[in-house]
């Protein structure tokens, strides 16, 4: 047949490329960045070329699986939003089937890769993380409520504790304010973005907060969660477990993200969250860069 009725049938057509797309690397890349600053974290210094590697690889392979089948699940309005048209399960470069597999061989050898190279509790851990952002968030939340990010988002706090046990075999206290920066960081983040694509979201009828509620509550819940996250920031210090560098760092980290979050508030407009949204990456990582530093100093 032609070309194009291979590509329609989703018989081929294929190059590693789309399959690499599957797992969505522009969104992985920052939960990797937790995972192995978490890592540092823990070990308050380098962790060990060897399990550093295995944790990178294993967890770029889970959360690549939980993007793959996501990708699937979602095909019908990832169709219909401008973002996500071209995803290759939309396109049918590769069948549904095809790219679940995919996600399924991903996901065993990430866990079993985990297990050997690291431990039991981290490749669990991860799978869990796989879990939750699959069944939870995607399958359960993301088309019934508005507070599919929040409660869903757990699924993107899971990476820190994958690194940390790695390296300690246990979770401390420690290693939960990590988790529970990332869970109140997210919605943050991800309704920043909402406001500027909330069209799309209404276009396909799922339920985000901006589309339900409005962008006045929007920006108002996203100020109460800048505020929240910088609070549980600051926790580690209380614990003993940060000093001085972290916490004139994170002072300065936390006051501009509440301070674009309040600019937001004020003027609730594309550039505003645009200018939040990416922010909030820049965010994350160098808080857990600042924690790194002053860990290992």
């Amino acid at each position: 047949g032609t070309e194009a009725g291979q590509v329609h049938r989703g018989t081929g057509g294929a190059t590693w490329k789309d399959y690499l797309a599957l797992t969505k690397p522009r969104v992985i890349s920052l939960l990797l960045f937790t995972t192995l600053l978490a890592m540092l974290i823990a070990a308050k210094g380098w962790p060990g070329t060897g399990l550093f590697l295995v944790v990178a690889l294993g967890g770029y392979m889970m959360a690549g699986a939980a993007n793959a089948i996501n990708m699937v699940v979602d095909r019908d309005i990832d169709a219909r939003m401008r973002r996500t048209a071209k995803r290759p399960t939309v396109t049918q470069r590769i069948s549904s089937r095809d790219a679940l597999l995919f996600a399924f061989g991903l996901a065993l050898s990430a866990f079993l890769l985990l297990w050997w190279g690291a431990n039991l509790l981290s490749a669990t851990l991860a799978l869990m993380g796989l879990i939750w952002y699959v069944l939870v968030y995607t399958l359960y939340l993301k088309r019934r409520t508005w507070q599919n990010i929040v409660i869903g988002g757990a699924a993107g706090a899971f990476p820190p504790l994958v690194g940390w046990a790695a390296v300690t075999g246990e979770l401390s206290l420690f290693a939960w304010y990590l988790f529970a920066l990332i869970f109140f960081w997210t919605p943050v983040h991800f309704w920043a973005l909402a406001l500027m694509i909330q069209d799309d979201y209404r276009a396909v009828g799922v339920p985000m907060l901006p589309v339900v509620l409005g962008e006045r509550v929007t920006v108002m819940q996203i100020a109460l969660y800048a505020v929240l996250t910088a609070l549980i920031s600051l926790m580690p210090l209380l614990l003993g477990e940060l000093g001085l560098v972290y916490f004139f760092l994170s002072l300065a980290l936390n006051a501009l993200l509440i301070l674009k979050s309040l600019a937001l508030y004020r003027q609730p407009e594309r550039r505003t969250a645009v200018s939040l949204y990416k922010y909030s990456m820049l965010y994350l990582a160098l808080l857990f860069v600042a924690m790194a530093v002053d860990r290992v100093l």
